[in-house]
This record gives structure tokens, sequence and C-alpha cells, in this order.
């Protein structure tokens, strides 16, 4: 009769090999793991998983029929092409000002530098109805810079451009804060042996600057983006809110629910989460691809 206790899950001098069990996970000399992955998996799972579960299934209590009807609605489409074009448009504009203003915080040394880093971030500490408002002021018809704009038949606040303008303005942060430190470490001695080999200026830009900063910049977009999709609140004073012309796809959820169309406000939410799952697993796609050439 053959004796199974005394296998062991660990490796032994003569080299057998551990079960299936033990093989799962390398060990450790940090203890704790088991308390770890366990408080890990249960926030997960009650911050992101099952509220992203109750939205997936909340929407199916109208049917097939009825979310696609939902989705379809002249109103609901308008909100999401306005929500998700404004949010690329303003992503690749802050692609091209966050890497010239983390290119100016990094590479020069000016008065006021410091106050200017400092100032990146101010987005970020500004509760999102205060953006709002102050955007407002600024970009209203009777505000210093609206005024400007009309004068030349510009319409700003109001407008999907007044819409463009707070994407702009709350995404700009994560592109500048994602680059920063990849500029901080980038081997200056390369470029000026690029240099040395006789490369211009946009020579050393494509061939040795670029590719090392292209992952830090699709992830700043990538993150100014996401933000920029589900922004409610500085974008909500300024937009106008107009049907069919400057709502955005958040505030039409909020309007269902006050409208108590939970079934309806989930089946937006549920387009808005698809939309961006899609956007995101494209951008990591390209992010892979980058990947691949710089090995080569």
């Amino acid at each position: 009769m053959t004796d199974h206790t005394s296998s062991t899950p660990f490796p032994t001098a003569g080299g057998a090999k551990r079960p299936r069990l033990a093989r799962w996970r390398e060990p450790s000399i940090l203890p704790g793991f088991g308390l770890s992955i366990g408080v890990t998996l249960a926030y997960l799972g009650a911050i992101v998983i099952i509220p992203l579960a109750a939205l997936a299934i909340k929407p199916w209590e109208l049917g097939l029929s009825g979310v696609w009807a939902t989705l379809t609605e002249d109103r609901v489409a308008a909100a999401l092409g306005l929500s998700f074009s404004l949010s690329l448009y303003a992503a690749l504009l802050n692609a091209v000002l966050g890497l010239l203003v983390a290119w100016v915080l990094v590479r020069y040394e000016f008065p006021g530098r410091r106050l200017l880093d400092a100032l990146v971030d101010l987005p970020f500490a500004l509760p999102t109805a205060v953006a709002g408002i102050a955007l407002t002021a600024l970009y209203a018809p009777t505000g210093p810079l609206g005024a400007l704009a009309a004068k030349v038949g510009i319409k700003t606040a109001y407008s999907p451009l007044g819409i463009f303008i707070a994407l702009v303005f709350i995404g700009l942060p994560f592109v500048v804060r994602a680059l920063q430190p990849v500029m901080q470490d980038l081997d200056r001695e390369v470029e000026e042996a690029a240099q040395t080999l006789g490369a211009s200026d946009w020579q050393r830009v494509r061939h040795v600057v670029f590719p090392a900063l292209a992952p830090a910049l699709i992830s700043g977009v990538t993150l100014a983006f996401a933000r920029a999709v589900g922004e409610y609140g500085s974008v909500v004073f300024i937009a106008g809110n107009m049907p069919m012309k400057t709502e955005i796809a958040p505030l039409l959820i909020v309007i269902k629910l006050e409208q108590y169309d939970y079934a309806g406000a989930a089946a937006v939410g549920l387009a808005m989460v698809a939309i961006s799952f899609g956007t995101l697993i494209l951008i990591n796609a390209v992010q892979l691809l980058l990947a691949g050439r710089g090995r080569r």
C-alpha cells in the first residue's frame, strides 16, 4: 500500500518537483501573503468588480430591444459622440502641450520654474465645480477671455468649444506628470553622441528622445482621455447643457437618474465603459507594438 502522506510541497535536495498547489506562487521572505491577497481581492471586489457587475446587469431589465432603443436615441447618441470626440481631441492637444510643458520644466532653469511646476497640479487640487465656475467666468460672453473671443465671432462658453477648453484644463497634468520622471532619467549623453555623429536637432528628437518618451506619453494621454470622458463638475457649468448640442453623456446619466430611469442610466454608463475599455485595449496594443520595435 502506497503512503501518499510522505510527499512534501517543497523541492527536495534531489530536485523533486513541487506539487501543483505549491507551485502556483513563488516563495517569499515576506510574511503575510495570505492576508494581503485576501484584503486585495476583497477590496477590488467591493470597489471595482461588484459595481461593474451591477452596471452590466442593470440595463438588461429593459431587455435587448430596450437597451438598443435607449442607446440609439438621438439624444443619447449625440451625448456619447460629443463626450468621446471632444475627450479625444482634448487628449491629443494635451499630448502636444504636456510634452512642451514637461520639456520646459525639466530641461531649462528660469525664475519661477518651481511655481510653474506647482501650478501644473492646480486642476488636481481644485474641486471640479470650482474649476467649472472659474472657467465659465473667464470664457462667458461677459468674461475677459470670452469677450475677446466674441469680438472675432468665436463663442467659447456654452458651446462645444467651452467643453473642449474644460477638458484640456483637467487633462493636462496627467500628461505632464507622466513625462517628467522619464525626461529626468533620460541619458543626455546619448543625445550628445548623436549630435557628435552629425544628427540634426530633428533627428535627435525623432530617433533618440521621442522613442524613449513614447510609452510615457501614451500613458499620460490615456489617463487624460479617461478622465475627460467621465468629467462632470468642471464641464457642466461651461457647457450650456443644450440637448443634441452641448449635453455630455455624464449629465445625461444624471438626468435619467433624476427621472428614476435607472436601467436607462445604466445602459448609457455601460456603453461608456464598453467604449472606454475598447479604447484602452487599442492603446495597450499600440504600446506593445512600440515596445516590440524598441527591442529590435
